[in-house]
């Protein structure tokens, strides 16, 4: 493995650690500090619950401030489009998260660098660490710079299938199928690839561990493609 030049990922996200070594944590995953023989490392296990409380409070006060006339349970499924692993997964990949993780071997072979669970930790983990090294002032300017860019996008997310369903009806653009093309991995730890299909056109691939889950993301980025025609 190359040495992991944080120098990079610093550029990237705007911000540089006081503390390097809270970065190189946020940056470990269980496999890599499990792998180390002779000394116990610790991971970025921790961080991750930290930065998952940053992310809540931060992203609750932006929606409280920006969304007046929502009541709680808008608010709610809001926030819960914004915080999914399937979103915060993409946050990483925008700033190339995934070539700076410590991994294992095993886990590196087999794609854990784009594995959405572990990008989404690793991003919760960073936020956390940010957190510690400049308070919750740098940590928010992290956040809306990095996961509140596109909000409105974003937000679409958790009714995905309802407003792709809403959208294809009102363009009347054919039928709305989910066509389930690649089923993969034991009964414990299944992953499902699902298309969208409009009439006979594919539009978008979901890859998630539930059929459901899979269909949403696929909705979702469906949902964008329509947008942008």
């Amino acid at each position: 493995m190359k040495p992991v030049k944080f120098g990079e990922l610093e550029k990237r996200i705007g911000y540089s650690f006081n503390d390097k070594n809270l970065l190189l944590l946020a940056m470990t995953h269980s496999s890599y500090a499990n792998e180390q023989k002779g000394k116990r490392k610790e991971n970025n296990e921790r961080l991750e619950f930290l930065g998952d409380a940053v992310l809540e409070i931060t992203i609750s006060d932006y929606l409280y401030k920006q969304y007046p006339g929502h009541d709680e349970g808008r608010l709610t499924k809001l926030r819960s489009s914004l915080v999914c692993e399937y979103t915060l997964a993409i946050c990483a990949r925008d700033v190339g998260l995934g070539q700076f993780l410590l991994l294992s071997k095993g886990e590196d072979m087999t794609g854990g660098r784009e594995r959405d669970s572990i990008l989404s930790d690793a991003f919760e983990a960073l936020i956390g660490a940010i957190y510690l090294d400049g308070g919750m002032e740098n940590a928010a300017a992290f956040i809306q710079k990095n996961l509140l860019k596109d909000v409105e996008d974003k937000t679409l997310f958790y009714d995905a299938k309802t407003i792709l369903q809403e959208m294809v009806q009102s363009k009347g653009k054919g039928l709305l199928k989910y066509v389930l093309v690649k089923e993969t991995g034991p009964d414990h730890n299944k992953e499902f690839t699902v298309e969208t299909k409009i009439g006979e056109k594919v539009y978008a691939r979901g890859i998630g561990k539930t059929k459901k889950g899979a269909e949403q993301i696929a909705a979702y980025q469906t949902i964008l493609q329509l947008k942008n025609q």
